[in-house]
């Protein structure tokens, strides 16, 4: 039986070192299925992957940033109140977010340091607003309108997890029900835990230092790097969400549309996993070289749906260019012709910051 599926239309653009890691990958004792889903794109591991095995767990395959998910809340402005320029311009003054002090009832207790903050890469806070709803008996569970402002945070366990990856990394697979693999499996879980109180302390501050003082409320919460205890098997997900706790939101590249999504009721082709965004195309080491003859520092902070990017880092703006990452259509469409989701809505973005 062929151990690798991977969920792709023939639009959807695929790199050849992505399906040469899953297959390295297959070789590993214990691998009963593995399954690529449209965003699949090589890494260290691959990414966009879920990675069923039997009584054995790989952390390697989770990664460093346990954790890291997409939250979206609903900021508690609404549309006649939010003033891009304004918000443009005094998100520029602000380097970074540990430099926002706020309450918090995580105080000295955060294995997260510093507590709050979003990450490099393609971690993000993007201010967005619904561009089209599809589903409107799902889109009314969701309780938001077309007037709210609503933020998408994407972030992790940062430096926490990452120091429970260093501890447990050994290739060779931890035993689940023995003294490394129990300890590991529960540090993970306490990384998860951590990893959605951080988006959650991200979402307060922005919001914070813009100078609203609600708390943003929740709408969805969703992981894309952990691992999944069913019976004797584990469900490993790297840059995959789980198909099973409800809808599930699926950003592109900056400056293209986001997608809820909820899953259909039988996902078992996909190992019950979704696409957790678009996935890379260009490798980060390319981007500037490819890009800065052409397109300078402020062309690249306004994107073509004309929202704003806020970003100090000039080799981060280049690396996070949209020419850098699949088309997130052709994701959303391969998920549909494998019949695994329905599309709830699309968001539209405001403003990107990455910092």
């Amino acid at each position: 039986m062929n151990k690798i599926e991977i969920i792709i239309n023939n639009k959807c653009w695929l790199e050849s070192q992505a399906k040469e890691q899953l297959l390295e990958i297959s070789k590993l004792k214990g691998i009963e299925r593995i399954v690529g889903l449209p965003d699949l794109h090589a890494g260290k591991i691959p990414i966009g992957v879920a990675v069923k095995t039997k009584d054995v767990i790989y952390p390697h395959l989770i990664g460093g940033d346990i954790g890291c998910g997409m939250k979206l809340v609903k900021t508690g402005v609404v549309k006649k109140k939010f003033k891009m320029e304004r918000w443009v311009k005094k998100l520029e003054k602000l380097k970074s977010l540990d430099e926002v002090k706020i309450e918090s009832p995580y105080e000295g207790k955060s294995p997260i340091y510093p507590l709050g903050t979003i990450g490099k890469g393609n971690h993000f806070a993007e201010f967005q607003i619904l561009n089209e709803v599809v589903d409107e008996e799902e889109f009314k569970k969701l309780n938001i309108t077309k007037d709210d402002i609503l933020l998408l945070i994407h972030s992790g366990s940062r430096n926490f997890g990452q120091n429970i990856l260093d501890e447990f990394d050994f290739k060779e697979g931890l035993d689940p029900n023995g003294e490394l693999g129990e300890k590991y499996l529960r540090n993970h879980e306490y990384a998860l835990i951590w990893a959605e109180r951080n988006r959650g302390l991200v979402a307060d501050k922005i919001l914070d230092y813009l100078g609203y003082n609600s708390i943003g409320e929740s709408i969805i919460d969703c992981n894309h790097n952990f691992l999944e205890e069913e019976g004797y098997y584990y469900i490993h997900r790297k840059g995959a969400t789980s198909s099973k706790k409800g809808a599930v939101i699926i950003p592109g590249s900056r400056g293209s549309l986001t997608y809820i999504v909820l899953p259909k009721e039988d996902t078992e082709i996909s190992l019950n996993s979704l696409s957790h965004g678009a996935g890379r195309k260009w490798p980060r080491s390319m981007c500037k070289g490819k890009l800065q003859a052409n397109y300078s520092r402020e062309d690249i902070k306004t994107t073509a749906l004309k929202s704003s990017v806020v970003c100090h880092d000039l080799e981060l703006l280049y690396q996070e260019t949209p020419k850098a990452y699949k088309n997130i259509d052709d994701v959303i469409n391969s998920l549909l012709e494998f019949n695994l989701i329905t599309v709830i809505a699309t968001l539209k973005p405001l403003i990107t910051f990455k910092g």
